[in-house]
């Protein structure tokens, strides 16, 4: 299978043009594909991102602060591929499969990070989880968003539904997570046409 038209370059924490800020979010996901998070320290993460302590305070608070910065800025990232890969000029179900493409191309491109923050997580605490719901939500948003301009060309597709957005979104990361448990992180774009598929199911009728 071809990748989209326009590959979308790996998702990097830009959470400010600060040089330091950048390194800090790197060095801590570097810290904690090495370590795990309940064990990752501060000093970990300046060793890994090669600053201070001081350095590392004047940015965040605490290391969840941290790691909320690095995994909003992952998720960011992310969403902006999927946006520009869905060329509204293409056929619907090639619109589709870019989409996907790119979304499983910005995980795929830096396997330590996806995996970081698919397993991490939960050790992140609550707020981490809110966060988590949210970005969840966005991408289910930018689905919905797809597809109502799919169905404007094509009125015959099925409506989305928050509810089914949501439940395909979280269908997706499934197939994601249990790639990366498995060792595959850097193969995820294997499940492009398992993706694609899922979401075709929903919006297609079944012909009688």
């Amino acid at each position: 299978m071809q990748p989209p038209p326009t590959t979308p370059s790996p998702p990097r924490p830009e959470g400010s043009a600060n040089p330091n800020r950048v390194r800090l979010l790197e060095g801590l996901s570097v810290a904690i594909a090495e370590k795990g998070y309940a064990a990752t320290t501060i000093a970990d993460i300046v060793r890994h991102a090669r600053v201070s302590k001081r350095t590392f305070y004047e940015h965040f608070e605490d290391k969840e602060a941290c790691f909320l910065a690095a995994y909003e800025a992952a998720s960011e990232e992310t969403l902006r591929a999927i946006a520009s890969a869905a060329d509204p000029g293409l056929p619907w179900q090639e619109r589709l499969q870019a989409a996907t493409l790119a979304y499983l191309h910005t995980l795929e491109a830096r396997p330590e990070v996806t995996r970081t923050y698919l397993l991490e997580i939960l050790a992140a605490g609550p707020r981490a989880l809110k966060l988590r719901s949210e970005i969840h939500q966005r991408f289910a948003d930018q689905l919905r968003e797809l597809v109502e301009a799919s169905r404007g060309e094509h009125p015959e597709l099925r409506a989305l539904s928050p509810a089914m957005a949501t439940a395909l979104v979280g269908g997706i990361n499934e197939l994601v997570l249990v790639a990366v448990e498995k060792g595959r992180a850097g193969q995820l774009r294997e499940l492009a046409d398992t993706a694609a598929e899922l979401v075709r199911a929903v919006l297609v009728a079944p012909t009688k």
